[in-house]
Parts: structure tokens; C-alpha cells; sequence
């Protein structure tokens, strides 16, 4: 069975010592046939590891790459999250006199 992985350019040669195989025509990396997939576990897509995970059960995988979630387009929020309402129209990143007072840092 073919399995896709999400490499990022940086990190091919890695993947391809570990048995990935490029595909020019769809220009992605894959392996054929594994039967183990733990060593390619950070690149498998998101949707591949919840399939895993409940396959195999919780203890195959403990948590999803922090890289799949990211490329994904996934936002990860925790419970303690709270969203502060915008104090001024200044861009996030650049903290003004109006907004310092609840900014994170300076």
C-alpha cells in the first residue's frame, strides 16, 4: 500500500535514507509497502495519524506532530484560551502607545 508523506525540502535527504521514494509526477514523497510507519510518523498528514491512532490503538501514537497540525491549515487552541478585543487599529505586531498597556511584550 502506497502512504504520501509531507516532507518539507529541508528535511528529504533524511526521508529518503529512511526508504522514501519521490514522485516527480505528483511531487511528493511516498513509501510502498511499509510495514512499519513509525519512522516517517512526522511526515504522515494529519487525517493518516487519527487513522492510525484509532487502528492501533492510543498507546501506537501518543500525539500527532506538532508539523502536521501546522501544515494542515489546523488551529490549535487550548482551553484556556481568551481573546482580548482590540484596543486600537494598529497591526498585532507593532505595539503602539494606545495598545502597550495589553500587549504580551514590548
Amino acid at each position: 500500500m502506497r502512504t504520501n508523506l509531507q516532507v518539507p525540502f529541508a528535511e528529504k535527504d533524511q526521508a529518503k535514507r529512511l526508504g522514501a521514494r519521490w514522485d516527480a509526477a505528483r511531487k511528493l514523497w511516498y513509501v510502498e509497502n511499509a510495514a512499519d510507519l513509525s519512522p516517517f510518523t512526522r511526515w504522515l498528514p494529519i487525517t493518516q495519524i487519527a487513522q492510525m491512532t484509532a487502528s492501533a490503538g492510543a498507546a501506537a501514537l501518543k500525539s500527532p506532530p506538532a508539523r502536521n497540525l501546522q501544515t494542515t491549515g489546523i488551529t490549535v487552541v487550548g482551553s484556556a484560551f481568551v481573546e482580548h478585543p482590540r484596543v486600537c487599529d494598529c497591526l498585532p505586531w507593532n505595539v503602539c502607545d494606545k495598545c502597550g498597556a495589553t500587549a504580551l511584550h514590548r
